[in-house]
């Protein structure tokens, strides 16, 4: 999710309910020698609680990255190891450590006696299908102090392709004692329940189905406990959430940054609600192309206020 759960986006999915938000994944080097990228990813002081994730290769940068984000109001670190982006395992980190289980268990050490605050891990099942290692590393993780584990069930050469393996979970979770998170597919009340008895975790990640529905997590933590089903937002309360997650992208990142950043999300958006709303071609592009804050945000409102007539353009 790096690019996508950035300190607005996160903001929102929490207002809106949901009990737990993760950063994007923070390059542990870059960020401990200064990168101002790194250091804007970390951000998130003030919500409760801030989860900030981490990835790397060196268990020295992994610790003095952990202790920074502890400095900065992190009250958890979480370690990736399951990103599966070629320029991210290249560089022996994320999905990568599947690789090698030792030199994870390394990074593992250091960043949790670096910090007070509880770590936690973020994996896949394995690298391929040959190496399914998760219940492995997952036992030695907990060895180490590792706090929670989440698992995503795909290995790393599936990428996101075909179904998630949410049986395959279940080894994991018989493997450690310490809670487990599924992860992978969830896109419907259905799942949330399916993930949960197929792989016996304690909890339910979800990742790419928040995308253009920030309410969903919320919904599916609220299903979970009371069985009741809610639907999204619609209408002009919808056209009023994009417009606030529109203007939160210009004040994080600035105006010629932000209105480029905020254009997968408003995408997104359009993609969520296109059962019940149809946006004309010549109004959703000129929000799409727009350097014109103000007017994006106007035509916002009038693109998913589908009791007002909307012109083309």
């Amino acid at each position: 999710m790096s690019g996508v759960t950035d300190l607005p986006f996160r903001r929102i999915v929490a207002r809106l309910g949901a009990a737990r938000v993760v950063t994007e994944m923070v390059a542990s080097e870059t960020l401990a020698t200064g990168d101002a990228d790194m250091a804007l990813r970390l951000a998130g002081a003030g919500m409760a609680p801030h989860i900030v994730q981490l990835a790397g290769r060196e268990a020295h940068w992994m610790a003095e990255a952990a202790r920074m984000a502890e400095a900065n109001g992190a009250d958890v670190i979480d370690i990736n190891m399951g990103c599966p982006a070629k320029r991210v395992t290249t560089g022996w980190s994320g999905a990568a450590l599947m690789r090698d289980l030792d030199l994870a268990i390394d990074l593992i050490r250091a960043t949790v006696g670096a910090v007070a605050v509880p770590v936690t891990l973020k994996m896949r099942l394995g690298w391929d299908r040959a190496s399914i290692n998760a219940p492995e590393l997952a036992r030695r993780a907990e060895a180490e102090g590792i706090r929670l584990i989440t698992v995503h069930g795909r290995t790393r050469d599936q990428f996101y392709e075909g179904r998630a393996d949410w049986p395959a979970i279940r080894a994991v979770v018989e493997a450690v004692t310490v809670p487990v998170v599924a992860n992978g597919d969830v896109q419907s009340f259905e799942d949330a329940d399916a993930i949960l008895a197929q792989s016996g975790a304690a909890g339910v990640m979800i990742g790419r189905g928040a995308q253009g529905r920030p309410w969903f997590p919320a919904a599916v933590q609220r299903y979970l406990a009371t069985g009741t089903r809610e639907e999204g937002p619609r209408g002009a309360a919808l056209g009023d959430l994009v417009a606030e997650h529109h203007a939160a992208m210009i004040d994080h990142y600035g105006p010629q940054r932000g209105i480029r950043a905020a254009r997968k999300h408003i995408a997104w958006y359009f993609e969520a609600a296109e059962a019940h709303l149809a946006v004309p071609a010549g109004l959703r592009t000129a929000i799409l192309t727009s350097f014109d804050v103000e007017a994006v945000g106007r035509m916002l409102r009038e693109a998913f206020d589908d009791r007002a007539p909307r012109r083309a353009a």
